[in-house]
């Protein structure tokens, strides 16, 4: 009895492990709502202790501990509840394949109506059972990646818009080819076989083949120049907690992104319009308008010039003394603040509190990293285009080289600054 009970309440309303999805999530929400009520305390002054409570910089260092500690437990869970979560979605892609299967037959079944049943509507039925049941293969050897998902999530943890626009195209052309295919293993008389025959020449199909062949290239080029960039260090990457819808038509900050849109939509028409042709015409490839196969080219070429165009090297533009007010004016000591003043230092996806706590400075030969300093709703430091940190004692009167290291693991420049004893 006691170990049931146990087991309730380590899985019931409360759960907070990482053995089930619910838990993970919950032990996520847990944490986040932990650490915003920790964050906004401290902003508020609250919950110092006294012992570092006379000093603003011990204080700030104190402070800044506390909030990295904190964050590390928050993306510790969301690691967690991302895993869960693809362990428990690609179920969900199933039902959407299946529910995907029983509208077309519920659609077949009322057009029938009046016009009878052909053998284009078994060919279609039985291509779509087909297509399913070797797509819930493919989602169980892969169900740990998220299933039917998995093919289309890309390096950084987000869905591809390029990997799925082209593996919608792929699923429809072979789902084309198997309606053909079938009806060809069907088919009695040789008129009808030549007919079908010739509904695969590529007169019919240029249109068809050109679109695949494009949003194809497109897939494997943005792959290629994406990593390209980020191993040049001319594009800040950062891993997402987990894939969403969203990333399809949004930008690494969530932000919705006008290439990715225009691509997506574009060919979801696109792919609905050849639908309806098969639908018309289910003896041939869809003879795709050389129109609106140029109209996808379009779409595919700013799509891909809108990835090539993204991103760049964060840079530091200069360097001063941190002022408070009532402060003299000086050079820069040990000791004192300096005001890191450039562009680029939180990357796309950075700005959770673990990967700002990651920020580094190196003054000279000393690494110090970028303290975090909150305000209510958020941090005032750091952010996208200034950072304030201290000049430890460590650091030799002189000449010194002051550089950034984002989370995104990406140095920027160089620039000299004198420190005086």
């Amino acid at each position: 009895m006691a170990v049931q009970e146990a087991r309730q309440g380590a899985h019931g309303g409360g759960c907070t492990c990482g053995d089930c999805p619910h838990g993970a999530r919950e032990g996520h929400r847990r944490a986040v709502a932990a650490f915003l009520a920790k964050r906004d305390e401290l902003a508020a002054g609250h919950g110092l202790p006294a012992a570092v409570a006379h000093s603003a910089g011990a204080s700030r260092q104190w402070v800044s501990d506390e909030l990295t500690q904190s964050a590390r437990e928050v993306a510790d869970r969301s690691r967690e509840a991302g895993d869960a979560w693809l362990h428990a979605v690609w179920l969900r892609t199933l039902q959407v394949v299946w529910g995907g299967v029983v509208v077309l037959a519920l659609a077949q079944t009322a057009t029938a109506i009046g016009a009878g049943w052909t053998g284009a509507r078994t060919a279609g039925l039985l291509a779509a059972l087909v297509v399913a049941g070797l797509l819930t293969g493919a989602a169980r050897l892969h169900r740990a990646k998220g299933g039917l998902l998995a093919p289309l999530i890309g390096e950084d943890n987000r869905l591809s818009t390029s990997r799925t626009v082209a593996s919608a195209w792929v699923l429809f052309v072979v789902f084309a080819v198997l309606v053909l295919a079938l009806q060809l293993a069907g088919a009695s008389g040789t008129s009808r076989r030549d007919d079908l025959i010739a509904g695969l020449d590529l007169a019919r199909g240029a249109g068809l083949v050109t679109v695949l062949a494009v949003v194809c290239a497109v897939a494997v080029v943005v792959r290629h120049v994406v990593s390209s960039r980020v191993l040049g260090r001319r594009l800040q990457k950062v891993r997402a907690e987990r894939p969403r819808l969203a990333d399809l038509l949004c930008d690494d900050a969530g932000r919705a992104a006008f290439t990715d849109v225009q691509y997506a939509l574009l060919n979801a028409v696109a792919v609905l319009f050849s639908a309806v042709l098969l639908a018309r015409r289910p003896g041939q490839l869809p003879d795709l308008p050389w129109a609106l196969a140029l109209l996808a080219a379009v779409s595919a070429a700013t799509y891909f010039a809108g990835k090539y165009a993204e991103g760049g090297r964060p840079v530091v533009l200069s360097v001063v003394r941190a002022r408070e007010a009532g402060d003299l004016d000086a050079p820069i000591r040990t000791g004192d603040d300096i005001e890191i003043r450039g562009a680029g230092f939180v990357p796309p996806g950075a700005g959770t509190p673990d990967r700002l706590a990651g920020m580094v400075v190196r003054i000279g030969a000393v690494h110090v990293h970028v303290p975090l300093v909150p305000v209510p709703g958020g941090f005032a430091n750091p952010s996208d285009t200034t950072l304030t940190v201290p000049v430890p004692v460590e650091v030799e009167p002189g000449t010194v080289e002051v550089q950034v290291v984002t989370a995104a693991g990406v140095e920027t420049n160089r620039v000299t600054v004198e420190v005086m004893d």
